[in-house]
């Protein structure tokens, strides 16, 4: 569920708040902490999935509570909700991974329903809402596309919802481009998806083994990266931007299973995203530089992962 950039992400921002520390055991156990930020980007998905799908069903609570009004009109009497019984909604209701996140985590107990409403009837007033329940007949990849829709154009450009999301989940600001990706990929294939195990055995010793290889030789990827920084100041230099460069230097020497072109393309583009402007075009010159010398001395060993 969560791709070995994410991984990377959280090993990133886990290693960042490591170097800020104030004291030193702060952090004394660093793998603990990195399943405990791991659980908490759980908990956000599941809750992000929650709301996503309680939007959408508050059709039927919409037209309860206008039916019951002491003189409803026609209109109040004749609400669409049709997307109460969006069959693409269903399958996630009905998915036995999504049923138990919700008993786990109760994320019903977290929801605003105020935002909840007002999500629901900026939902009504679109262009997309009102095409899709003109329509009787269910086509499945519009009843994607208005799933979709919620939580792209109404969740999260709404400002006041992610407040709501920053009050209750100090992680949003780091996971926020994760979550974006994870719920995605979520609506384009709900039924592959765990929301009991985010990683895989495989991964979860991908994260393990790349955190604490990246702490073990922080004094030996500074030995190999200085030397290149050439008029650079290393204590200048963008603290993330040394991060970066020690995962990769880690990365390229002792992760035999994953190409050297991989290793260098995934923390260029980390550190676009995450760092300076000037930042990937720095990584990129360091990363490669190292791995040209450690490739002549004989020091990288790569094999098929297929093999």
């Amino acid at each position: 569920m969560i791709s070995r950039r994410n991984i990377r992400v959280k090993v990133m921002q886990l290693l960042y708040m490591i170097e800020a520390a104030d004291s030193p055991i702060a952090f004394k156990k660093p793998v603990e902490e990195l399943q405990k930020q791991l659980d908490k980007s759980r908990e956000l998905f599941v809750y992000l999935l929650y709301f996503l799908t309680e939007v959408a069903r508050y059709a039927e609570t919409s037209a309860q509570k206008r039916a019951s009004r002491n003189l409803p009109s026609e209109e109040d009497l004749n609400v669409n909700i049709k997307i109460a019984g969006n069959e693409f909604l269903w399958q996630i209701l009905e998915n036995p991974s999504f049923q138990k996140a919700v008993e786990t985590d109760l994320p019903e107990k977290l929801v605003d329903k105020d935002l909840l409403k007002k999500i629901y009837e900026d939902l009504t007033h679109t262009d997309k809402y009102k095409e899709y329940i003109s329509q009787q007949s269910r086509d499945k990849a519009k009843e994607k596309e208005i799933i979709k829709l919620i939580f792209t154009q109404l969740m999260l450009p709404n400002e006041a919802f992610i407040a709501h999301l920053e009050e209750l989940f100090n992680n949003w600001d780091d996971d926020a481009d994760m979550m974006d990706q994870l719920m995605q990929n979520y609506i384009q294939k709900p039924g592959s998806y765990n929301l009991q195990e985010m990683l895989s055995p495989e991964k979860w010793q991908f994260a393990r083994s790349l955190l604490t290889t990246t702490l073990e030789k922080k004094e030996y990827c500074a030995e190999l990266i200085k030397p290149k920084l050439k008029n650079w100041d290393a204590e200048r230099i963008a603290q993330l931007d040394m991060v970066l460069m020690r995962m990769g230097v880690c990365e390229l020497l002792y992760f035999e299973t994953i190409p050297t072109k991989v290793t260098i393309n995934e923390y260029i583009d980390l550190a676009k995203d995450y760092s300076t402007p000037q930042s990937g075009q720095f990584v990129n010159g360091i990363l490669d530089n190292i791995h040209k010398e450690m490739m002549e001395a004989g020091k990288i060993h790569k094999i098929s992962f297929k093999k």
